[in-house]
């Protein structure tokens, strides 16, 4: 654009050098003004896609008190891609995933990363419809977990069991015991790391029992 401009001012001004003595200068044609190019217009944006899977409930019967918010289910299942809550009975306060309380009483199995707990009673926390914790208790509750590199299966029970999703630990309270098929762990309160496979047994959590480990040799390789 700044070209043509330059140029247009140069023919003009040669026009009127041109123009004989007395005879009035012809007026230079005016340029069209310059047109600035219309602003970028932002893409839409594209609709967010979950990637979550839906969360499925299945339940043999169902109470619904629309108006105090309050649920009751029974022979209910909560699934969510591999993760599954079983209950005899499940009672909460509204259908929303987003942060919702839910209590589970009866054979209670829930099946996480891999992993496994079985008791009689559960406390579970959703947040973000995803399963955030859950707290068991049981006589006694059990915990199972499975490494899926090596196959090794790290088993725990105790009266009560709380297992954090978001942290990926588990611990084990009142009575508690922790074995990985070659090692078993005893005490009042131990904590599971299931991504590092680490144990911690704090001396502030033992009260007044004591930490009791078992160490079994491997079977003997000499032939008699």
């Amino acid at each position: 654009m700044a070209r043509s401009v330059r140029r247009a001012f140069v023919l003009a001004a040669a026009a009127a050098l041109a123009v004989p003595p007395g005879r009035p200068a012809a007026a230079a044609p005016a340029q069209p003004a310059a047109q600035a190019a219309p602003a970028a217009q932002p893409a839409a944006p594209k609709p967010r896609s979950s990637s979550e899977p839906p969360i499925l409930l299945d339940a043999q019967s169902s109470e619904i008190d629309y108006r105090n918010n309050d649920l009751v289910f029974r022979k209910v299942k909560i699934s969510q891609g591999t993760m599954s809550v079983e209950a005899d009975l499940a009672h909460a306060t509204g259908l929303d995933f987003e942060n919702s309380h839910w209590i589970f009483r009866g054979n209670v199995n829930i099946n996480v990363n891999q992993g496994q707990l079985h008791s009689d009673d559960a406390d579970i926390t959703f947040a973000k419809k995803l399963l955030a914790r859950a707290s068991v208790t049981g006589k006694p509750a059990d915990f199972e977990q499975r490494d899926a590199k090596s196959g090794r299966v790290v088993r725990g029970r105790a009266e009560r069991i709380d297992y954090d999703v978001r942290k990926g630990t588990v611990e084990l309270s009142k009575d508690a015991w922790l074995s990985d098929g070659k090692n078993d762990i005893r005490g009042e309160s131990l904590k599971y790391n299931i991504a590092a496979r680490s144990v911690i047994a704090e001396a502030g959590d033992q009260s007044s029992h004591r930490v009791h480990i078992t160490i079994t040799p491997p079977p003997s390789t000499q032939k008699p």
